[in-house]
């Protein structure tokens, strides 16, 4: 009897067991049925989860697009350093070069030459902005010799045209360029040779013997700086009254603009 009591006790306590077991094992299986059936019938969760995997592809993509900017980047180092553990090859600058050869050629050519200026620095050039790399060019002429103190014969063709046709028939071209230097009656050219003179050295051998301003940057009170006057005779109306033949006639001291070069700069 014992026997069997312990059999049922132990047979009743396993059946408990189990039961136990299984309801645990149901009670958790529940829940999840109706959480599956919510995932599968919501299309906002499924959007979501779509929208998710969208911007990870997209982020994959970017460190992609990263990695291969640095690989270029490290080979570009790479090419950078390799050429500059080679040895480097040392030229000679070009404009010295030029210089001397279009220099000694110019300035030492006895068919170009200036009358009547073998005391002072001529300067052909324009006042006029109608062409900018011309204008430019003469304003930098201007400038470098007005840094060594030298008065300058500065003649605009573009305020006389008497100068235009002197400068023509000196070079002996039709349409010669500007800005063009003449020092002590020798010709010496533009201002590619100006610079390169300027550059090196030798204009400033030059022109050591040509007197210094006192009194550089100073602004002429008469022309400010244009080198022309109206003239005193006509005032620029380039016409005068003849008393004795009572008629009007043409201002002889004066340009074809009615001007005259400054009295205080240029005389």
């Amino acid at each position: 009897m014992a026997e069997l009591e312990s059999s049922s006790t132990s047979s009743s306590s396993g059946s408990t067991f189990f039961n136990r077991s299984f309801t645990m094992h149901a009670n958790t299986a529940e829940p999840d049925a109706p959480k599956v059936h919510l995932l599968l019938n919501n299309p906002s969760s499924l959007n979501r989860a779509a929208s998710i995997s969208k911007i990870y592809n997209s982020i994959d993509s970017v460190k992609g697009k990263v990695k291969k900017l640095c690989n270029l980047f490290e080979s570009a180092k790479s090419s950078s350093t390799s050429t500059e553990l080679s040895p480097k090859v040392v030229l000679r600058p070009a404009k010295s070069i030029g210089y001397s050869s279009s220099f000694s050629s110019s300035f030492n050519n006895p068919l170009i030459r200036l009358p009547g200026t073998e005391d002072r620095i001529v300067v052909y050039l324009t006042s006029l902005r109608g062409i900018r790399r011309t204008y430019e060019d003469c304003y930098a002429v201007r400038m470098i010799f007005r840094g060594f103190r030298v008065w300058v014969d500065e003649r605009d063709v573009s305020m006389d045209s008497a100068y235009k046709k002197e400068l023509q028939s000196v070079l002996r071209k039709k349409n010669p360029s500007l800005p063009q230097v003449f020092i002590k009656g020798k010709y010496v050219g533009g201002a590619d040779v100006i610079k390169s003179m300027f550059e090196v050295g030798e204009l400033a051998k030059i022109l050591e013997d040509f007197p210094r301003i006192q009194q550089p940057g100073l602004v002429c009170d008469c022309c400010g700086d244009v080198r022309f006057v109206p003239c005193g005779n006509c005032s620029g109306s380039r016409k005068v009254f003849d008393e004795d033949e009572e008629l009007l006639k043409r201002c002889l001291e004066c340009n074809e603009n009615g001007l005259i070069r400054c009295p205080n700069c240029c005389s």
